[in-house]
This record gives C-alpha cells, structure tokens and sequence, in this order.
C-alpha cells in the first residue's frame, strides 16, 4: 500500500518549518495576566466569556457532524478519507487563522492605516494595539465590531476561528470522492488566512459593506451569524472548485443526463445532521457574544423554529416533486432553514423562523435537482448553503424588526419592508450578496486554477475507481468489504468464538490475489 506521505513531502515539510518562524510576540504578555490577578475584569466578564466559549466549543463540534454528513453520502470506498480531511483543515485553519486572520476579519486598521473598511490589520498572532472598548479592557478597542462585548479576545478568537472552520468545511462537501487530497492543504491555507477573513470582515466584521460605507448601498448590510459571511462564502468556494473539477466519473450519461451515486450510510448523515442541529445553537445564539443581556435565549428560539420550518419546507417539495419523502432532501432540509436562519436569528422576532425556514427548505429541493443536471454536489452544498444562504439574508429586507435593528446598530433603524421599513434593507442586502460572491469566487477560483495547474487538483481515473482511502491514505475506511477474507483475516472464529470453526492460516502476501491500491473483484 502506498503512502500519500510520499507525494505530499514539500506540503508537510512547509507546515512543519512555519512552526519555525512565530515570532516571540505570539505569547502571553504579563500586562494580559495581571488583568485577572489585579482584578480589573468587570463583574461580567466572567459569564460572558464563559458563554463565548460554549458557543465556540458548540460550533468546533459541528466539525463531526460535517464529517458524519461527508462520509454517509460517499460511497464506502471513500469513507476514511473524510475523517483526515477535516482533522487537517481544522488545524490548518487554526493556525492561520490565529496568526493572520483573525486580525484580517476583525482588527482595526492599527497597521494598515485608512483600509479597515477593506481589511483589519490588528490582532496578529492575538497581539492587540490600542487599549480602551469595554470597561477599559486593554485590546478590545483594537477589535471594533466585537468591543460590544466584554468577553476576553481570546474567547472571540475562538469564536470567530470556529466560524472559520464551518466556511471551509462546506467548500469539501461538493469535492467529495474525487479531489488531491494535497489540494485541501492548499486552498485551506488560502482560504483561512486571506478569502474567508477578508470577505467576512466586509459583511459582519466591521467592514465597507456592514457600515454601509458606499454608495452602493442605502443602509448598512446585515448578517447576524453568517448565512453570507460564513455560508455563502463557502459554497461559493465549492462552487469555484467544482467548476474546475468536474464530475465523479458515471455521473452522467451518454445523453448527458444525471445518474444517483448514492452514499453508503443514510444513518450516518442523520447523524451528522443532528449534530450540526445541536452545534447550530452556539453558532448564532453564541453570536450574541454574551449571556448577561439574555438575548441567547431569544435567537436560540428563533434558531429552533428555522430548522424546524426547512424541515417541513423540504417535506413538502420532496413530496411534489420526487413523489417521496427523500431522506437525503429531509436533512438537507434542515441545514437549509438552519442556513437561512441565520443572518436574521438576530434581527427578527419568533414568528418569521418558520416562513423563513419553509421557503428555505423549497429552495434546498428544487435547487439539488436544478444543480445536479449541470454539476456533480454530492452533499447539495450549493443549494444548502449557498441559495439558501442568499435567501436567508435577502429575508432580512423583508423580515427585519425596527427594535432588533435598533438594538444591533446595523442597518435600516425602521426595519424591514413588512414593517414600513422600504426596500433599502433588502436592496442592501441583494448588494451585498453580489458583491461578496464575486469577491470570493475570483480569489477561490484562481486558487484552485493554479492548483490544477501545477501540482494538479483531481486523482487519476485509477485512483478515483480505487478509491481515496486505499490511494491516498493506503488503507481503507471498512477493510472487511474490500480486502479478501484469507488476507484479512476471519473474525469470531475459531475455538474460543463458540462457533466450532478453525481459523484457517493467512497465506504469505505473495499468494493473495490482490494488488495494493486496486480494489479486489
């Protein structure tokens, strides 16, 4: 069995030498320990950070149910290969996140001067310039949009770093069972230290497009928790990636017309959809940044009844247009109320969660079926989060309460256009959608380009009819269905297994009928 170490030697040794060069900065200072020690935390910074922290770990663990989605809809000869590739963005992600990130998404223009509508340059490597923000902790001025909160920086990194890790996860999900495992290093570099950071600086970080600083736009954009910043980004990428990528091979015909690849484990993706369901709560109550103003509860609600109304959104369409109730099209359907939702759960009273949701879960349907005729998406990323991403901050300009837009200090004070409030909300928003998807479809698009052509983006034909977890990782995700029972070994026989059966000997490797890397007959 061949060792994908072998091929991925100068991208492992790259990783290992940027251990290397961090800068000394990067540690704790004394003046960050002696906030605690001389007792200069305000009473609420305790429980706040507390609940930041929650929400962060929340999120972190929607890492597993992304990769129980991931892994249930492959087929079984590419099942392993989900679990390395989210432990290795994860901590890509993280790193790069930490040391330039962060500061890009939400940093003042401490280094950068006049740009910090385009980009942050404060908080390089957690070091914040600047005291003043929020009780006169030192470092929260240096991050503008988050100084509402009195939780420490590193919480919100972590925060905010989860949010990151949920964007690049989405981009894989329609790259299954066909692309370098070498090319998620790549782009999760990319994308954590420039793409993801820039674009959601502009949208909820403190950004051009969340004060409204242009022409282009009457009022300020909202998003709450990241239908656009997080979401869209996302599919965005994916889409980019799929373009250059092409479908699994038998996924279309001859005349052109989409065959089902079906995934080898429906109860693993109603797994992974729960569990993003129970981490969905920390994403956008934790987005309050707090618990003392008890507003987690009132998005928390308004969370529930999203996903419920994709789930009946879903329900409905599946049933008119697959005559069916299609359990992939089900869960779907509740990661697109749960995609919709979130721009608004900050900004919208309990009642619109189940509208929202509900033409949520219609578009998730009849977007899988419409897409799946022109692009190969496994999982249904692009309609998911990406239509129902749009769709879920466009419903700001529609759903958007006068007090929570008060309240949130972003946007059109009078709300939005069901309660007199105009169209300038959701011209705001349409803008805002646009311009954030061209951003990130350019940079994500000429990334993967210049993948493919250099070190190449997608296996070989062979690989791809092997399977990733045998050619890339040399062994495979259930050995029992693909390696021969004398080269395997049998199970529960012999004397001790009750079952009166010897334990026939394993053969020398030279007399098996099989090759390393190809699957047996």
């Amino acid at each position: 069995m061949r060792s994908s170490l072998k091929r991925a030697g100068p991208t492992t040794l790259a990783m290992l030498l940027a251990f290397l060069v961090l800068p000394a900065t990067s540690l704790a200072t004394s003046d960050d320990l002696n906030q605690v020690g001389e007792g200069i935390l305000g009473d609420t910074v305790p429980i706040n950070t507390m609940w930041v922290v929650i929400a962060a770990v929340l999120v972190l663990f929607m890492q597993a149910g992304f990769a129980m989605l991931e892994i249930g809809f492959s087929r079984g000869k590419n099942a392993g290969t989900g679990v390395a590739k989210i432990l290795t963005n994860l901590s890509i992600a993280a790193i790069c996140y930490w040391a330039v990130g962060f500061a890009f998404a939400f940093g003042s223009d401490e280094v950068f001067g006049g740009l910090g509508s385009i980009i942050g340059s404060n908080g390089f490597f957690l070091q914040l310039a600047g005291t003043g923000g929020v009780d006169g902790l030192a470092g929260n001025s240096g991050l503008p949009v988050m100084a509402v909160s009195d939780a420490t920086v590193e919480a919100k990194f972590l925060f905010q770093f989860a949010f990151c890790a949920v964007s690049l996860a989405i981009v894989w999900g329609s790259t299954l069972e066909r692309i370098k495992y070498s090319a998620y290093v790549i782009y999760a570099i990319v994308f954590a230290a420039l793409i993801y950071p820039i674009g959601s600086h502009w949208v909820f970080g403190g950004g051009w497009l969340q004060n409204g600083d242009t022409p282009l736009l009457p009022v300020g954009m909202q998003d709450f928790a990241g239908s656009t910043a997080v979401h869209l980004i996302g599919a965005t990428g994916a889409l980019a990636a799929l373009l250059l990528l092409g479908p699994r091979k038998g996924k279309y015909g001859s005349d052109g017309k989409p065959r089902v690849i079906p995934g080898h484990s429906m109860p693993l993706v109603g797994l992974g959809v729960i569990i993003l369901f129970v981490g969905w709560f920390g994403f956008n109550a934790g987005s309050t940044l707090g618990a003392t103003d008890v507003r987690l509860a009132e998005v928390a609600v308004v969370t529930l009844l999203g996903a419920a109304g994709g789930i009946v959104g879903a329900f409905a369409a599946s049933q008119i247009r697959l005559k069916t109730i299609d359990i992939g099209m089900i869960g779907n359907g509740m990661i697109a109320g749960l995609v919709a939702i979130t721009a608004p759960s900050g900004y919208v009273e309990a009642w619109a969660g189940p509208p929202i949701g509900f033409v949520a879960g219609l578009i998730v349907v009849f977007g899988v079926i419409a897409i799946d005729k022109k692009l190969d998406d496994p999982l249904g990323a692009l309609s998911a989060h990406g239509l129902a991403g749009v769709w879920g901050t466009l419903s700001c300009g529609f759903f958007t309460a006068p007090r929570l837009a008060e309240y949130n200090a972003f946007g059109n004070p009078e709300g939005g256009l069901l309660y007199g409030g105009g169209f300038d909300q959701l011209i705001s928003q349409a803008v805002g959608v646009l311009i954030a998807f061209t951003f990130v479809f350019i940079l994500s698009y000429a990334t993967f380009a210049a993948i493919k052509a250099t070190i190449g983006l997608r296996v070989t034909d062979e690989e791809e009819d092997a399977g990733l977890d045998i050619v890339e990782h040399g062994m495979y995700g259930y050995p029992e269905q693909f390696i021969p029972l004398p080269e395997i070994g049998a199970a529960s026989t012999g004397p001790a297994s009750g079952t009166g059966t010897k334990t026939a000997p394993v053969p020398p490797a030279s007399a098996t009928t099989t090759t390393p890397g190809k699957v047996p007959a």
